[in-house]
């Protein structure tokens, strides 16, 4: 298995710093540096959808230019870099369609998955349409899910990740939470179905970054970095019901994948 490349590649930024400060880095020292291939998989939450900008090519997808791996991509000029992230994506779509890139030489991979096998639109379509029983009745059926059907479904995805990649890092990203309790909208769902959709996606985070560590994986929340910024906060980094284009309903905006989760991963890696 050859040396980590992510870690020559920080060294390499450190050292280049140094040399820059004592005035002897040369202009060709940024070509010292070890570049990353960088594999970019997941579901809508990592293609961008919501924050517009998509790649005509590819189609239903909907690939941002706008997305955080793309960002994390212009910011560090990644060797090579593939992106294969597509909406709607549940684990059985990444297994079957978007490993095509990983290899052994793949040195970062992110992802994040797992929202759609636990029925995140039916949940929130069911919140918005119907009662706030019906409403959390709903949450629960997705927390059991979470609880007894994803961790296998997360393992198979993992799994054929690492046999693909076996000498990347592996970074899984979060969700954020929707709601700003307390916050400035006056209408829609209740206060109550609000704090249960939140702690459905802390419930989510929690059995997601479980299955990642027990993979060796990374999980990167960001939760955090959403606090301030959820819908009701009157600074949203995620669009609430848009009736004009459901697709990006309850997705994150430009600034979301910006300030949301491009720092994120830059941190986790």
């Amino acid at each position: 298995m050859k040396m980590s490349r992510l870690v020559a590649f920080s060294s390499s930024l450190l050292l280049g710093a140094v040399l820059a400060l004592t005035g002897a880095a040369t202009a060709n020292a940024a070509s010292s540096v070890l570049a990353v291939d960088y594999v970019a998989l997941g579901d809508s939450y990592s293609s961008g959808v919501g924050s517009g900008s998509y790649d005509s090519a590819s189609g239903a997808c909907k690939r941002s230019t706008k997305a955080y791996p793309v960002l994390w991509k212009n910011a560090n000029a990644p060797a090579s870099f593939a992106f294969t992230a597509c909406s709607g994506a549940v684990t059985g779509d990444v297994t079957a369609g978007q490993l095509g890139p990983l290899n052994s030489s793949t040195d970062l991979v992110s992802l994040s998955i797992g929202g759609n096998d636990a029925g995140f639109a039916d949940v929130m379509t069911t919140c918005v349409l119907q009662s706030e029983s019906t409403c959390l009745s709903r949450i629960a059926t997705a927390r059991s899910y979470v609880d007894t059907t994803l961790p296998g479904k997360l393992d198979s995805v993992y799994t054929a990740i690492r046999n693909k990649a076996p000498a990347a890092h592996v970074v899984v990203l979060g969700y954020p939470r929707f709601y700003k309790l307390g916050g400035s909208c006056l209408a829609g769902l209740s206060e109550t179905e609000r704090s249960a959709i939140n702690s459905a996606s802390d419930y989510l985070n929690a059995a997601t970054a479980k299955r990642a560590a027990d993979h060796g994986f990374t999980f990167a929340d960001v939760a955090g970095r959403f606090t301030g910024h959820e819908i009701c906060s009157g600074s949203e980094w995620l669009h609430s019901v848009n009736w004009l284009n459901l697709g990006e309903s309850y997705h994150p905006t430009a600034a979301g994948q910006s300030g949301g989760y491009l720092p994120a991963l830059s941190s986790a890696v």
